[in-house]
């Protein structure tokens, strides 16, 4: 369920309520009862962490935290797909 914010256009007060999509929008404002409470546009908070069609799919060069060799089909080293030395590799 999303969490809504709504701001009264009376008092200014300001709230955050968790509804269902198909819930209907709050009118009436808890602070002063005004029938003036609106919706306000926000932005979502969300994260996208992990694996996954964003982590191999739309991340660009040396950002990539691929788990093989861009898919070739070998294990590469973190080191590797970041331009780091590689393993082994004489000083």
């Amino acid at each position: 369920m999303p969490i809504y914010e709504y701001e009264c256009k009376a008092c200014g007060h300001r709230l955050e309520k968790l509804q269902k999509l198909s819930a209907a929008p709050l009118t009436d404002c808890p602070a002063c009862e005004a029938p003036e409470l609106g919706r306000l546009v926000s932005a979502a908070g969300f994260r996208l962490a992990g694996g996954g069609w964003y982590e191999t799919d739309f991340k660009a060069g040396n950002r990539k935290n691929l788990a093989g060799d861009g898919g070739k089909g070998g294990d590469a080293k973190p080191a590797e797909t970041t331009g780091g030395k590689k393993d082994g590799a004489a000083a």
